[in-house]
């Protein structure tokens, strides 16, 4: 692709400096914490018109955890052959297309390396408990605020996703490294079997079980969407008085912010627009959107922290390439988000810090531009 051959990965000067074990552990904890700030339990209210008491006290004690576990492990092995075939009808195409090797994509393989990272993800879920008072969920539920996802909120503590977040963050980093080491596009198919996987497995089970669930679920999909191991190798390469690893600290904890403010202004900017899933405004889409532009934000982080453009040309550029048009993404929505991005990095950081990103956000505004989309017929 001629758009590649402009930008070549090791156009800027690699910088190396003694490796730091604590930049590692602090932008992952920082991410962890993120999650705790970000998570909401989200009750379909409609399916659930009161929360009764002793089903929730039920549903989330170290019993009614472990039903909930054993259900999804019952049934992965028929929602990853499932999850394979939409995947498959998805991007089947894509792969003679972008004259991806067929040997590179085992759907078994990727079926088993999907099984233990859920196994974690379970094993996570069923140790977690909740050291809120049951009296206390009970006054909110006869109190007569109707809201009674608070009760939820407040009994399940949503605390374990950001605990999960540090225990499979290493395991799916290796498994990104793992399927993006011969050809990077193979993660697509990858993420998409797991999203896939994660929507099936929560389809099955009972409301609050699913808004309990999701939010773990998340933390996979996010994390297998986003390059954060390889953001915090090399955020360790750095001396703390860097700037490129001063911005990344700043933006991190405020990246989902950034992210929801983007989607919001992309949706009032396009009322009209719809994806394969739907509008905008739609609770899936805008998820997915709001991933998207986080996953932006961290490629983005990487080529600084690298002092290269290797991520964005090797493996973003390409997977959105290959799965935006099959997905109904235009071309404009990811130029208009960009721009907003620019925005954000000029209000969140100093001069100095933005400068630090700016090379890299110019390849990326570059590469999404109308020419390259006319060139790529689009």
């Amino acid at each position: 692709m001629a758009i590649l051959k402009e930008f070549p990965g090791n156009h800027l000067k690699s910088i190396s400096s003694q490796g730091n074990k604590t930049v590692v552990e602090s932008l992952a904890q920082q991410w962890a914490k993120k999650y705790i700030g970000n998570l909401k339990v989200d009750v379909d209210i409609g399916r659930v018109e009161k929360i009764e008491i002793p089903n929730l006290s039920e549903i989330v004690s170290p019993e009614g955890r472990k039903r909930t576990a054993q259900k999804v492990l019952e049934s992965l092995r028929s929602v990853s052959a499932r999850a394979w075939n939409k995947t498959e009808q998805l991007l089947s195409k894509e792969i003679k297309q972008h004259g991806i090797d067929l040997n590179l994509i085992n759907p078994w393989e990727i079926s088993g390396d999907s099984f233990n990272i859920y196994q974690k993800a379970l094993d996570v879920y069923t140790q977690q408990t909740t050291s809120q008072p049951l009296s206390l969920v009970r006054n909110l539920v006869d109190s007569e605020n109707p809201l009674y996802k608070q009760a939820l909120d407040v009994y399940t503590e949503q605390v374990a996703p950001s605990k999960l977040a540090t225990v499979i963050g290493g395991d799916i980093g290796k498994l990104r490294k793992k399927y993006t080491s011969q050809d990077p596009r193979v993660i697509g198919f990858v993420s998409m079997q797991f999203h896939y996987t994660s929507q099936m497995l929560i389809e099955s089970l009972e409301p609050i079980e699913q808004s309990l669930i999701s939010t773990y679920f998340k933390v996979i999909d996010d994390h297998l969407y986003m390059p954060l191991q390889r953001a915090y190798e090399a955020a360790a390469n750095h001396d703390s008085d860097s700037l490129a690893l001063s911005a990344v600290q700043k933006l991190l904890p405020i990246s989902t912010q950034i992210a929801k403010r983007i989607c919001q202004r992309v949706i009032e900017l396009n009322p009209n627009y719809n994806s394969m899933s739907g509008g905008l405004s739609n609770p899936i889409v805008k998820t997915s959107s709001i991933r998207d532009v986080e996953m932006f934000q961290i490629y983005l982080w990487v080529c600084a922290l690298e002092t290269s453009c290797e991520a964005i040309l090797q493996e973003l550029f390409p997977l959105c390439v290959m799965l935006y048009p099959r997905l109904k993404v235009q071309w404009e929505v990811v130029r208009q988000m960009l721009h907003l991005l620019r925005q954000e990095i000029d209000i969140s950081l100093t001069p100095q810090e933005a400068e630090t990103l700016m090379p890299y956000f110019q390849v990326l505004w570059d590469m999404f531009s109308p020419e390259v989309f006319a060139e790529l017929g689009l």
